[in-house]
């Protein structure tokens, strides 16, 4: 049984609270992604998205240069464990309609993120059962 382990992305950046929303669209837009891990100090304290900084952020009329990653960010964060096995995690984004999760060690630091994307092209199951739970709309 594969482990998120061994699909998980290990060389990822992240941003911390107190960083700009422009130095968080320069990260994603430099690293080809989408969303950035929040950290304080060392653990995880939330994910930030480019949707959260169009939307929440430049929408609402936050200066990109002054308004910090803490204002738009979202502070719940769900997150895995790099032991845990695919099928679990797959399971629970579906759950949850989320297409990535940050993955953390024993310690509770960050060691990577497993993003759906993951999953469809290093992994062979229900990909297609999680994206059609994910893209159902909420009620």
């Amino acid at each position: 049984m594969k482990t998120i382990a061994d699909i998980m992305t290990r060389s990822i950046s992240t941003v911390r609270r107190d960083e700009t929303l422009q130095a968080a669209a320069k990260r994603m837009q430099e690293m080809d992604v989408g969303s950035l891990p929040v950290l304080d100090g060392k653990a995880v304290a939330g994910i930030v998205t480019d949707r959260d900084i169009a939307v929440r952020g430049v929408a609402a009329g936050m200066i990109p240069q002054e308004s910090l990653v803490a204002d738009v960010m979202t502070a719940e964060v769900r997150f895995c464990r790099a032991a845990d096995t695919v099928e679990k995690v797959l399971a629970e984004m579906g759950d949850l309609k989320v297409r990535r999760l940050p993955v953390l060690d024993a310690g509770n630091e960050i060691v990577g993120i497993v993003a759906l994307a993951d999953m469809a092209t290093r992994q062979s199951a229900d990909t297609d059962k999680t994206l059609r739970e994910i893209s159902t709309p909420g009620r």
